[in-house]
């Protein structure tokens, strides 16, 4: 008689096996832009007279719902989607209903999403009701002329409104600040006062080497949140904390206030050995790393057949493919892994 081995592992068909990388990461985060479209034209992220996508490039929302359900069924838990700004999307809302189903079954554990907040106002209830729970909101800056510089389309209490009303609807609000030398740095403390003022979060973010860089001088915008930190720590001890929310936030609570702060170090602090993540773009391509410039196509497969087997194997190719990390560095006062795209193409 054989015996059967003490330590083999079941059977797992192959349309049912989780996403690994070569490096031994599980992939079960997905980034989706839904258009590279938006209303404002922050300096960080796109030039100021784009030239948007042909719409009939885009993946259409029917399309869209394909694709993300596909990443749901090889496992990916947590969906974030992104833009440009998502919520100026022609019939978004009848996407995130669509998308709720899989809260609902129980396959994705989160739906959330990024915006600069100018929709948020109109949006909130019906984000909440299909069961977004949280969202992050682009903003860098509580002086109203510096946001308008910032952004140069930007209206700054129209989002304030937004953020009322996400608050208002049930949904926890965290800020996402983009630390820019010579223009926020001022503001530090008064970001962190208004946001425990507030009951907000407020995570810190590099500026990232992405785009023409013909209008804006990164390197001059860059401020290290090593030294943003330090002057935090100034006025407050720093409590790091074990939380992690799949993204590659690092958080801190401020014992003064007991908030709980982020940052995210692409540059100071390489944070590529835990990442779980790839990115759609409006268009169909899948970027496995922000700071590379390797992607795969995915909509071709996904319009060949109503069947969803190519799209998987591209899928799967495609995050056979991902790389250790990013290259981006500045520590050479040079801006080493420039990677030519706007942010807002990949979405963020």
């Amino acid at each position: 008689m054989r015996l059967a081995q003490p330590f083999a592992q079941p059977y797992v068909p192959p349309m049912t096996m989780p996403l690994i990388d070569p490096f031994a990461r599980t992939i079960d985060y997905l980034r989706v832009s839904v258009t590279d479209r938006c209303d404002f034209r922050c300096v960080y992220c796109m030039s100021e007279n784009m030239t948007f996508l042909p719409k009939k490039e885009l993946l259409t929302l029917e399309e869209l719902d394909r694709m993300c359900s596909a990443f749901v069924r090889l496992g990916v838990k947590k969906l974030r989607i992104t833009g440009g700004e998502p919520l100026v999307r022609r019939g978004i809302m009848t996407f995130f209903k669509t998308m709720s189903r899989h809260l609902t079954s129980g396959a994705l554990q989160e739906l959330t999403l990024t915006t600069n907040g100018s929709q948020l106002e109109k949006y909130a209830d019906e984000l909440a009701a299909c069961g977004v729970k949280r969202i992050n909101v682009s903003l860098d800056t509580l002086d109203e002329e510096k946001f308008a510089r910032v952004t140069r389309w930007g209206r700054l209490p129209q989002v304030l409104r937004g953020i009322r009303a996400a608050q208002a609807a049930g949904m926890r609000v965290k800020l996402n600040a983009v630390a820019l030398k010579g223009f926020n740095e001022d503001e530090l403390f008064t970001l962190t006062d208004w946001c425990a003022q507030n009951d907000l979060d407020i995570t810190f973010i590099e500026v990232m080497p992405m785009g023409d860089l013909g209008n804006e001088d990164r390197i001059g915008q860059y401020w290290s949140l090593k030294d943003l930190r330090a002057k935090l720590a100034t006025r407050s001890d720093l409590t790091e904390l074990a939380e992690r929310t799949g993204g590659p936030a690092r958080y801190f609570r401020m014992e003064a206030t007991g908030q709980k702060i982020g940052f995210i170090t692409p540059l100071s602090h390489n944070f590529c050995e835990s990442c779980n993540r790839v990115r759609i773009t409006c268009t169909g391509e899948i970027y496995t790393c922000l700071g590379q410039e390797g992607h795969s196509d995915l909509r071709a497969p996904l319009r060949a057949s109503e069947n969803d087997a190519q799209l998987e194997d591209a899928i799967r190719a495609a995050i056979a493919l991902k790389p250790k990390g990013h290259d981006f560095d500045y520590s050479r006062q040079q801006v080493d892994g420039q990677v030519s795209r706007h942010m807002s193409h990949t979405g963020g």
